[in-house]
């Protein structure tokens, strides 16, 4: 038996990276430190065994030579293809997705555009005055999460870097901090919080505003109720801001799909500028997949934008809301799709999954999920992480190397983009002559 400690775990955006994993005959056999699903993620669970290329209706096994030559000619030939996902794969990988995407004149998008992607477009508008988690599990006493339920979402986030972590300057964890909770219902972090809000739906932006106006001294022009919130409440949580030391404010998707959505997360910041005023104040969103912020991160070094970017005309064009994956497959624009590290079959709105159904889809990924149901190529691929190495970006953006634990049959999905980059590339040329 061999034991790996300080593992990185390839789950969701808190990457812990103290996980210990007991290896006995080239297979995992305990997994200790993690939570429940990033120990499901490290075990391996369902895997698709073999690659698959539809025929006649049903996915027939093949060699991955086989595969990766049928998803060439699938994106050479397309005239409106898209490259979505990426979210839970590394960034080597998703830099030859790039490369991808420029040859074939893509449009390259990841999870961020059904998730945080308002809150990058509001980043871009305002900045984000924020740190690491590293500062916040040692100085932050006072923590917010909004819109959020780390207790589901993010189970060892609290253990690992906020409320219930034993910091350096915070020793006593929990008994040296306080936390809030605003959200539209009472969550698990809720029953644990020492002060909740519960805010009507949607009207979390009037909230912002009202606790703006508090800490910048004009708590007369704030009414008696603001967005189904108390005004007690509120001078509530603006005294323990004031009185804090370091405020951290964590927001979920409970924000930015609410009403005004990205607007909600400009109000959010200028929310911990008012701190400012006060004490330090920072703010991080709850990013999800344990790699979406490396895709933003890889795809602006190249491109120059974080995501929903289409190459058609030959440059990036960047347009939210037009040049996203939904936007494309709603307008029924798209004749091909290459999904990897994501599941749209189950997150994407109805529209977009019919006519995701009727085109050439292409899935790489290591389990089966609800597109496989109608993939037109399969192709398995290696865990990262844990089958594969490759560096990843935490959400607060610092960035981690993920190591290979063992060895698999699998290919990784830094080499399937590769080959398929190679066969497009050898396709093009031969069509050239």
């Amino acid at each position: 038996m061999v034991e790996y400690r300080d593992v990185l775990c390839p789950f969701c955006g808190c990457v812990c990276d103290d996980i210990v994993v007991e290896v006995e005959d080239g297979k995992i056999t305990k997994v200790k430190g993690a939570c429940a699903m990033g120990k499901s993620k490290i075990m391996g669970h369902h895997r698709m065994e073999k690659p698959a290329i539809r025929e006649d209706g049903a996915l027939k096994e093949c060699s991955y030579e086989e595969a990766i030559r049928k998803a060439a000619e699938i994106l050479a030939s397309a005239r409106r293809p898209l490259l979505y996902g990426w979210s839970s794969t590394v960034c080597e990988a998703v830099r030859l997705g790039v490369e991808l995407a420029i040859e074939i004149g893509a449009i390259i998008d990841n999870t961020a555009s059904v998730c945080h992607g308002p809150s990058v477009l509001a980043i871009q508008d305002v900045g984000l005055p924020s740190c690491t988690l590293g500062q916040i599990k040692n100085r932050a006493d006072l923590v917010i999460y909004w819109g959020s339920n780390p207790v589901f979402a993010h189970a060892n986030h609290m253990k690992r870097y906020s409320y219930l972590a034993k910091g350096f300057f915070l020793p006593g964890g929990r008994k040296d901090k306080k936390m809030v909770v605003v959200d539209v219902r009472e969550t698990k972090s809720a029953k644990m919080a020492d002060l909740f809000i519960r805010v009507h739906p949607t009207k979390d932006y009037l909230v912002f505003s009202a606790l703006r106006a508090i800490l910048r001294g004009h708590e007369d022009v704030v009414p008696e109720e603001v967005g189904g919130v108390p005004k007690k409440d509120l001078l509530s949580l603006a005294e323990m801001v004031k009185n804090a030391k370091f405020v951290i404010t964590f927001f979920g998707m409970g924000v930015t799909h609410s009403g005004a959505r990205h607007n909600n997360v400009v109000n959010a910041i200028e929310f911990t500028r008012a701190a400012h005023l006060h004490t330090k104040s920072t703010i991080m969103p709850m990013r999800g997949h344990y790699n979406v912020n490396g895709f933003n991160q890889i795809c602006t070094w190249l491109l120059g934008y974080p995501f929903a970017v289409d190459l058609s005309q030959g440059y990036p064009w960047y347009n939210p809301g037009e040049t996203g994956a939904v936007d494309a497959l709603v307008r029924k624009e798209c004749d091909a799709a290459l999904i990897i590290a994501s599941d749209p079959a189950s997150h994407f709105p109805a529209d977009a999954v019919k006519h995701l159904a009727k085109i050439p889809v292409i899935q790489i990924d290591p389990y089966a999920n609800p597109t496989t149901e109608f993939a037109d190529v399969v192709i398995p691929s290696a865990i990262c992480g844990v089958e594969a190495e490759g560096s990843v970006y935490r959400m607060d953006n610092v960035p981690l190397r993920l190591r290979k634990i063992i060895d698999s049959k699998f290919m990784t999905d830094e080499e399937i983009i590769r080959r398929i980059l190679e066969e497009v590339r050898a396709i093009k040329a031969k069509e050239g002559e």
